[in-house]
């Protein structure tokens, strides 16, 4: 994502990062001593990510995942997953398992069924968040309820910093926020009333309204990902439309101004 790190590959070509004027290369190719230092911006277009038509399920990867595999897009640095899912009506995921994962759903439009070997059962709707840390082991289900309308989700998944954790669930409403902030949604000690999940990640949901305008300070040795679920805006300059994203290393501050109605998710990693 626009930074060479030792726990994801090479990006090579970097055709979308932005640089000083100074330290643009005719190539388009970063070296290794201009990106340690200088601000990086990655855009990962929403057209250009892996997609699967499968019927009862059109899914869209941000990140190789399944069938879809592109070796520059294997994760941004403990962020691994994060799918689009539109789920038909009536259909679903059966019961699968998963573990040593951080496993966060959140529902942009219409309802899913999930249930778990936790004993959890729940529906949840449209502005809600829901957490699985599956650790050692946890089979689940997910399906639409509805009969005549999809399910519009996104489903993101964080590596943990310990494996063989304990299994935990837990679930929050952002439906009601206020828009143009920034309103934490998960973080490695649960702080401020957030998730807690076992990775130094802290997820942030924003709700903007056209004109809104939301700043984030990125701290020294942090990078970010920002996700566009809805709508359309622009970050430090940089036009981005629903389902694009960026990866950001080395920008101290990052300002996001709505140009219509719009759902951001921003990611703030070591």
């Amino acid at each position: 994502m626009g930074v060479y790190d030792s726990r994801t590959p090479d990006m090579g070509v970097f055709s979308n990062v932005r640089l000083p004027p100074n330290e643009r290369e005719s190539s388009f190719t970063i070296s290794r001593s201009v990106c340690q230092n200088c601000a990086v911006i990655k855009i990962r277009k929403s057209t250009e990510r892996g997609h699967a038509g499968h019927g009862w399920l059109d899914t869209y990867h941000t990140f190789s995942f399944a069938d879809y595999h592109d070796p520059q897009w294997m994760g941004f640095r403990s962020l691994r997953v994060i799918n689009e899912d539109f789920v038909m009506p009536g259909m679903g995921f059966g019961t699968h398992p998963h573990r040593d994962m951080e496993i966060i759903t959140y529902i942009l439009s219409g309802s899913l069924e999930h249930k778990d070997s936790m004993g959890n059962g729940r529906v949840i709707r449209a502005g809600e968040v829901q957490h699985m840390s599956a650790g050692t082991g946890v089979h689940h289900s997910e399906f639409n309820p509805s009969k005549d309308e999809a399910v519009h989700l996104l489903q993101i998944w964080i590596l943990p910093d310990c494996k063989g954790v304990t299994p935990r669930y837990a679930e929050k409403s952002f439906v009601n926020v206020a828009a143009g902030t920034l309103h934490l949604v998960a973080s490695k000690t649960g702080r401020d009333d957030s998730i807690a999940i076992h990775q130094d990640a802290d997820l942030w949901l924003a709700k903007l309204e056209m004109g809104n305008h939301v700043r984030h300070d990125l701290q020294s040795g942090r990078h970010a990902w920002i996700h566009v679920a809805e709508g359309e805006l622009a970050l430090n300059g940089e036009r981005l439309m629903a389902g694009d994203a960026a990866g950001v290393s080395n920008e101290p501050l990052l300002e996001l101004g709505a140009s219509k109605q719009a759902q951001i998710l921003m990611f703030d990693l070591v």
